[in-house]
């Protein structure tokens, strides 16, 4: 699943900030268990039942939104509820076509709203909040937030904007007490595929299938039926599971044929089966349908691994030019960068830009990243610490293990780097275009070094 916040902070079908809903409102577990007895009770043991998934005509929930509320404020009007709730949901469409351009937009609604009601606009607090997510400034997130939630204690949407926010810092004690607030308030797709995220960065990986499983018995939208076998995908993606990996990807393009998301993935099976004509063909489409920074990185090492460094470098530098478009935008995107820098061996930049995301949020992504950027760099010990962070969570991921395993083995601890590296190899054996080859062969000489 993906590592940003790329899930929905509202979902499509509510892209506003209302009143609490009547829907029945499961049991608040309280205490330390919080996360083991109460997600996990939300969750069947068996599979939903069928979901229907098949493309609907006409526009979007979304975007009828869209256009119902710009024709409300055509009339010149003063209401600054519909200004929030336009801005809310330019900040979703903003996300969901991976457009940082409309984020400017967004943010002039919510400060127009916000400029009409300076007092109880918790709907315009809540959408600066999401906006302020989607840019990666969770901090400002979080704080935005907090104001919301002052206003509007009840909301379900604010309590996911939090969830998001303090996830993406790293405070996990505050992440999963928003995510209960919310699944308390509002079980459905967008609470429970935070819930899966949660379960999965504590290494829980059948309780994260169960609850995405959840959220699409719950998903009527077509977009968030892609949505949801779009995370199924990814997790099977990420745990070496290529079959059922491809039935989700495939399976969601005929609810909604053009998303890019699971188009990536469709990609991303292609490369880990050695399908490289139909991965290159497939993420040049991708690339030209949504050029993101996460897309083109992928591309770029694609190419870069199929023995095309012209292609590859041309894609690098379109990196470049979007990272530029996304910072004009407001976004940070420092730990991209600080990835790419990585990938293309510029050691001393890939530093620069993780330190600089870590002095901002800690979470376990950030301290693998960190730690891979001070290993670069040759200096391992103290990228352990850093690794060691990365792995606090029980995260099961291929490239923390990947990383911690180089580490090791740079320190002479080959016993552990060995396990490391047949941990991640385990995991996911074509987790990395670059790096699984790395592994296997780093494993065989560690191996004949015992």
């Amino acid at each position: 699943m993906s590592r940003e916040i790329s899930e929905r902070t509202t979902t499509p079908q509510s892209p506003r900030f209302g009143k609490r809903s009547r829907r029945a409102v499961l049991p608040v577990v309280f205490g330390a268990s919080l996360l083991i007895l109460g997600i996990a009770a939300l969750v069947p043991s068996d599979p939903p039942p069928a979901v229907t998934e098949r493309a609907r005509g006409g526009a979007s929930t979304l975007d009828r939104a869209i256009r119902t509320a710009e024709a409300k404020l055509a009339r010149g009007t003063r209401d600054p509820q519909t200004l929030a709730e336009l801005g809310a949901a330019y900040v979703e469409l903003a996300r969901a076509e991976a457009d940082p351009a409309l984020f400017p937009k967004a943010e002039e609604a919510l400060r127009k709203s916000l400029a009409q009601q300076p007092d109880g606009n918790g709907i315009a607090l809540a959408g600066m909040g999401a906006l302020a997510n989607a840019r990666h400034d969770f901090a400002a997130a979080r704080d935005w937030g907090e104001k919301a939630k002052a206003v509007l204690p009840d909301n379900a949407e604010v309590h996911g904007v939090l969830n998001d926010a303090y996830t993406q810092l790293g405070d996990t004690t505050a992440a999963t007490a928003a995510l209960q607030r919310m699944l308390d308030l509002k079980p459905g797709v967008p609470s429970f595929t935070r819930a899966a995220y949660e379960f999965e960065i504590h290494g829980r990986v059948d309780d994260a299938r169960r609850a995405l499983e959840r959220a699409l018995a719950d998903a009527i939208d077509p977009g968030d039926v892609a949505f949801c076998r779009g995370l199924l995908g990814e997790l099977a993606f990420d745990n070496g599971d290529f079959d059922t990996a491809e039935l989700h990807f495939e399976t969601g393009l005929r609810a909604a044929p053009e998303d890019t998301s699971l188009r990536q993935g469709r990609a991303k099976v292609a490369t880990a089966r050695g399908r490289i004509g139909q991965a290159i063909a497939d993420y040049q489409d991708l690339v030209t349908r949504q050029p993101n920074v996460g897309n083109l990185r992928e591309y770029a090492l694609l190419l870069t691994s199929a023995g095309m460094p012209d292609s590859a470098e041309r894609h690098y530098r379109l990196f470049e030019e979007e990272r530029r478009l996304e910072e004009s935008s407001g976004s940070n995107v420092d730990l991209e960068a600080s990835l790419v820098a990585a990938d293309r061996g510029d050691a001393g930049q890939a530093l620069k830009y993780a330190q600089a995301e870590w002095g901002r949020r800690q979470p376990v992504f950030v301290a693998d990243a960190l730690a891979w950027a001070l290993h670069l760099n040759g200096r391992d010990a103290e990228a352990l610490t850093y690794a060691d962070r990365a792995a606090s969570t029980g995260w099961r991921s291929a490239s923390f293990s990947y990383h911690r395993g180089m580490i090791l083995a740079r320190l002479g601890r080959t016993a552990e780097a060995a396990e490391a590296l047949a941990e991640a190899l385990r995991i996911n054996p074509h987790f990395s275009v670059a790096d699984a080859r790395t592994a296997r062969d780093m494993l065989a000489k560690l191996g004949g070094a015992r």
